[in-house]
């Protein structure tokens, strides 16, 4: 038989830790008079379905030994899952007399969701849930893709059963490879869901030696950066919590790109921050305009004050539901995309007649994701590099007074809410803000000095009695000198600069209050 022609199963092996979800093939394998063998608990579930199954103890001459730990392990069903079938491997299938397998399909033990429940199951338990004799069969059958079905999903199952009604029974080549990539990649993904649980009931800090990304099929990207690239989301599937697909669902308009991706994530993160209504205006990855409220719709209208010229085609993220009213508010400007948890149907309906606009839902699995530890990833020097996100928190009492002066009760909230601000600002970054809103925002520049004058060249007269926040250290006067001009009253910044002397006395001079951190949040 070439490698390439199709094959009809003759004999299947099915082997599940929940044997319901393979009711549906095995009837189609019985419908194409293939004959089926299963694991003991497997073979009873089919039967008692009125399956003829027959199981593998009849092979093997084994039950379950070492508590169920090896059911599979013996060369009568290896050797005719492995066997080539042709020249001496078919021969010595007949030597042994053993049977091939033409179809194995196994549902692996539920390993991570187990690990996840609550209350958690202990080590014990846990390690009984290894798969070993179900992952063998699998790779077994996948290697031996040329001769031999590999099913390792429910979602495989139906495919398999769809192309044998359509094939008189028979299966192509090119679905019996495309089965083993996706059997090789999800016992993969296995083995590092359970060296994620090794690693982090060990104690070891950070991501896992074994990191495997899979493809999300349902989240499409229009493009990439620019429209000639092409873009796909992965997901580090092993890990219960960090980089976990976006629970996003657009709910109006084309799918996202990949700038898109970028943004969405930035703004919900930038209102994640915040328990009363907020509202964030995100340009190119970096926010022109923040702001909270006492209704949304405040907090929406005083971030998109932030900058008039920025704004235009933005990404607009709020932690509320979007209503009417937030819909009204909009009116005039030109938004691209709109992120909340949640739209009223009339919201839903007057946002249609926006043809440019997406529409896009996220859910709490996104608001916990965010605040739970998590990585961050980007690909540099043909090695992927990982980092822990950025999401120490400022304790107040940590705050470090370097000036004369100590700012009065509403800097020093202000003075909060633009720190929480310029860490999601592309470095160097500055803030201004009064109150809870910011008033002008300078990012991605090359010194510090022209962060100040892009942050006060957009704030004009609103900088006077505002308060100014830093990613990083002066490494100059000049950019306290050029916010004092411009009538900033008070700073936070990290400090660490061989010149924060003449940078404290620079605020002294202008009567300004100051305070030091200690850590910096550069953002790239």
């Amino acid at each position: 038989m070439g490698e390439s022609a199709p094959v009809r199963p003759e004999r299947a092996l099915i082997a599940a830790y929940d044997p319901s979800l393979f009711l549906p093939l095995a009837r189609t394998l019985t419908k194409h008079s293939v004959e089926l063998w299963a694991t003991s608990g497997t073979a009873r579930r089919l039967s008692s379905e009125g399956l003829p199954a027959r199981s593998t103890e009849e092979l093997t001459g084994i039950g379950a030994w070492f508590g169920g730990r090896v059911k599979t392990l013996h060369p009568a069903i290896f050797g005719g899952i492995l066997a080539s079938r042709e020249g001496e491997g078919a021969r010595e299938l007949k030597e042994r007399g053993i049977a091939p397998f033409d179809l194995v399909a196994v549902h692996l033990y539920p390993f991570e969701a187990a690990r996840t429940v609550t209350p958690p199951k202990g080590v014990e338990e846990l390690t009984e849930l290894i798969d070993i004799g179900g992952v063998s069969l699998l790779r077994a059958a996948a290697k031996n893709h040329r001769w031999v079905v590999s099913i390792s999903s429910p979602e495989d199952a139906e495919k398999v059963a769809r192309e044998m009604d359509a094939h008189e029974g028979r299966l192509s080549f090119e679905t019996r490879r495309e089965l083993a990539q996706r059997t090789f990649l999800h016992t993969a993904t296995y083995d590092a869901q359970v060296s994620s649980w090794l690693a982090g009931n060990g104690g070891t800090d950070g991501p896992d030696a074994l990191i495997v990304a899979s493809r999300v099929d349902g989240e499409k990207m229009r493009y990439g950066e620019n429209q000639h690239q092409k873009a796909w989301t992965y997901s580090l599937a092993h890990q219960a919590h960090p980089m976990q697909p976006w629970p996003l669902t657009v709910v109006k308009g084309e799918a996202l790109s990949y700038n898109n991706f970028l943004d969405v994530d930035n703004s919900v993160a930038i209102v994640n921050c915040f328990s009363d209504p907020a509202a964030a205006v995100v340009k190119h990855g970096t926010p022109c305009g923040v702001a909270t409220g006492k209704s949304l719709v405040e907090a929406l209208n005083a971030a998109l004050e932030t900058d008039a010229v920025a704004r235009y085609g933005c990404v607009i993220a709020l932690n509320r539901v979007v209503d009417d009213a937030l819909v009204q508010a909009l009116t005039g400007t030109f938004v691209d995309l709109l992120a909340a948890p949640g739209f009223t149907p009339s919201a839903l309906e007057r946002l249609t007649k926006r043809a440019k606009l997406k529409a896009v839902r996220f859910g709490e699995g996104l608001e916990g994701l965010l605040r739970s530890k998590r990585y961050e990833a980007r690909s540099a020097a043909g090695r992927l590099l990982i980092q822990e996100s950025d999401q120490k928190a400022l304790e107040p009492s940590a705050l470090r007074q370097v000036t004369r002066r100590a700012a009065t009760p509403e800097e020093i909230q202000s003075l909060k809410f633009a720190w929480s601000v310029v860490r999601h600002v592309r470095s160097n970054a500055i803030v201004l803000a009064r109150g809870s809103r910011t008033v002008g925002i300078g990012g991605g520049q090359t010194s510090r000095v022209g962060a100040v004058r892009e942050a006060v060249e957009v704030a004009e007269a609103r900088s006077k009695g505002a308060v100014m926040s830093s990613d990083a250290y002066f490494p100059f006067a000049d950019g306290l000198e050029t916010a004092a001009k411009a009538g900033v009253t008070a700073v936070i910044q990290p400090g660490g600069s061989i010149r924060d002397d003449e940078v404290i006395a620079a605020a002294d001079r202008a009567g300004m209050a100051m305070y030091f951190t200690g850590w910096r949040i550069f953002r790239h």
